[in-house]
């Protein structure tokens, strides 16, 4: 049973929960205390509370000093001033103390007009700062993802918890003491030489402009400027639920046709969607997961299962660098990304008359990850890569605004056919525990050979951290797992490596909520019901369309008819297919 205290908060009485933060029982009636270093994550019940900033300081009524609200409790009869004259002081010396070793380059960083640092300067009123030293200085990390500015850095540690708390890669953690104290890599590596695996999950808490995408608009309009290129662009699924944020819409607005209408304004020659090559990658990592199935229930013990979903490269990463034992047991589908760029630039190019390299595809993503994978060597032919920029829903928003387009006023338009028809099967893929349902429903009726009337499995849903779900396959069980978030992936993947749980095919996802909470999504602060938002508009869209069985796609079956052949044959095998490095080794020789 719940037991409560009374206090007194800013003269207002309340009851709080025993054991509460003075933080939270603040926030819980509508009294917002400022803060830096507190990060909590509502759905990983991630919470961060080192108190090392004092921007939330608080005076308590008895106390001689002033209290941090996010690391101490409420107790009986506490009298708490958020705002007191004594407070505003403190907290204004914090913050002009934290600006004084704090690069003045607000007009060019990337979080201007996002940074909580310079938001609550603004709002404190801090107009000069009345403190002069020296500055610290680091050197710029350029990873294909990632960039790092450490003179940014204002020692929150935010971005070092949701990499070793929420994600446990354990790429980031204070090294130095004193001023020179910083939040980097080991021995301060650069990212690429760390266990980084380029998830973004840092970008995203970075409360400052330390930590950012590898921002490639520039790149963009360069390519659609050029008169000797086509240039195509794909859209994931989960930006279409989360773009209208940056245009003042509530989380979790669908704005597919608009998003559409500013590509083709901004001059895309092809506006396509990357839901296509979801339905593509259903067929290409159903049939392989049934072949698997068919297999090991034939008797032979060769196969290896479970069969784990491909289709994140924060997830591909994570696996490459810690799971190296288990580099067969993926599916060697490639992403929907990737599978799109070798489509448009194999298939789409020929048809279309033009070579591969007159071509330029760029991709739309939430993701931070994307922008690494792209980079792959494997994933280029002759040197000529399959999606040459992939830009996150942010830098889509950005370019919408250079342009000057009126985004809120634009018709709802489609995309271009043939690579941009797609079934609601692919358009769950942006939501943790879709992939597995759309692959579901297709393979329920391979395996059965019956027709699927329901197509919801609503067990494969949901926001727990670690889930599992048994589906009847007309007599057959499937056994599914299901983790989203590196740390839930570490769980679920220790208990099949130590033979504590069986599964016949799991799906992770690297961000929280799966591809809805990407690192390159619109920044919810740490407000995880706007990832919840997101997530449940993925299945209304999906519930939307008029066909929701990928290889019920009449231009799927198209393109296998006139190009690919079957799923699985030699031809999708070599454009569709890929193969796994251990990156355990590069770490320990770089390292």
């Amino acid at each position: 049973m719940m037991e409560y205290v009374n206090i007194i908060i800013d003269d207002k009485k309340i009851q709080a929960e025993k054991g509460q933060t003075i933080l939270k029982a603040a926030r819980a009636v509508g009294i917002e205390i400022p803060t830096l270093c507190y990060y909590e994550l509502n759905g990983q019940k991630l919470e961060n509370r080192p108190g090392g900033c004092r921007v939330c300081v608080v005076e308590v009524a008895g106390r001689k000093n002033l209290a941090p609200a996010c690391a101490t409790e409420v107790m009986e009869g506490m009298e708490i001033k958020t705002h007191s004259l004594r407070v505003v002081n403190a907290r204004r010396t914090v913050v002009e103390l934290l600006l004084s070793d704090h690069p003045a380059s607000c007009l060019i960083c990337s979080k201007s007009g996002n940074c909580e640092l310079q938001s609550l300067a603004h709002k404190l009123g801090i107009r000069d700062i009345p403190f002069r030293g020296e500055q610290s200085m680091y050197k710029k990390d350029d990873s294909p993802a990632i960039i790092r500015e450490m003179n940014k850095c204002i020692m929150c540690r935010r971005c070092e918890t949701v990499c070793n708390k929420l994600q446990t890669v354990g790429a980031l953690s204070a090294v130095n003491r004193g001023f020179m104290a910083v939040v980097a890599p080991a021995f301060e590596q650069d990212l690429v030489q760390s266990p980084c695996v380029m998830c973004g999950q840092c970008v995203q808490a970075c409360p400052v402009g330390a930590l950012s995408e590898v921002n490639q608009t520039r790149q963009v309009i360069h390519a659609i400027n050029n008169p000797n290129k086509t240039v195509v662009v794909q859209t994931a699924p989960a930006v279409r639920v989360a773009l209208g944020e940056e245009f003042g819409f509530e989380p979790g607005t669908i704005v597919t046709g608009k998003m559409a209408a500013a590509l083709r304004r901004i001059g895309f020659d092809y506006v396509f969607d990357t839901d296509f090559a979801a339905d593509l990658t259903i067929m290409e990592e159903g049939t392989e997961l049934l072949g698997r199935i068919s297999k090991f229930m034939a008797g032979d013990k060769s196969v290896r299962l479970p069969i784990l979903t491909s289709c994140c490269p924060g997830w591909v990463n994570f696996f490459e660098t810690n799971y190296p034992d288990m580099l067969d047991v993926p599916s060697t589908a490639k992403s929907p990304q990737q599978m799109f760029g070798a489509v448009a630039k194999n298939y789409w190019a020929e048809k279309i008359g033009i070579k591969r390299e007159d071509m330029i595809v760029v991709s739309v993503m939430p993701c931070v990850a994307k922008k690494f994978e792209c980079q792959r060597d494997e994933f280029k032919e002759n040197g000529n890569p399959d999606v040459d920029y992939s830009i996150t829903t942010r830098e889509l928003a950005e370019l919408i605004k250079q342009f000057n387009i009126d985004f809120n006023s634009l018709p709802e338009e489609d995309f271009d056919n043939p690579l941009g028809a797609s079934t609601g099967a692919a358009v769950i893929f942006g939501a943790t525990g879709g992939v597995i349902e759309a692959a579901t429903r297709t393979a329920y009726e391979i395996f059965t050979g019956k027709s699927l009337e329901k197509v919801d499995f609503t067990a494969l849903r949901g926001l727990e951290g670690v889930r599992s779900a048994e589906v009847d396959f007309n007599g057959t069980p499937i056994k599914i797992g299901i983790a989203h978030g590196l740390g839930n992936a570490r769980k679920l993947l220790d208990m099949v490596r130590n033979g504590e749980a069986n599964f016949h095919a799991i799906e992770v996802m690297a961000c929280p909520g799966g591809c809805v909470g990407g690192a390159g999504q619109p920044f919810h602060h740490g407000d995880f019901s706007k990832v919840e938002k997101r997530f449940e508009a993925i299945y209304r869209e999906d519930a939307g369309k008029p066909i929701r069985k990928s290889h019920e796609n009449p231009y799927i079956k198209q393109l296998y008819e006139e190009f690919l052949g079957k799923p699985c044959g030699e031809k999708s095998h070599h454009l569709l297919h890929t193969h796994y490095f251990d990156k355990s080794k590069q770490i320990e020789v770089e390292g």
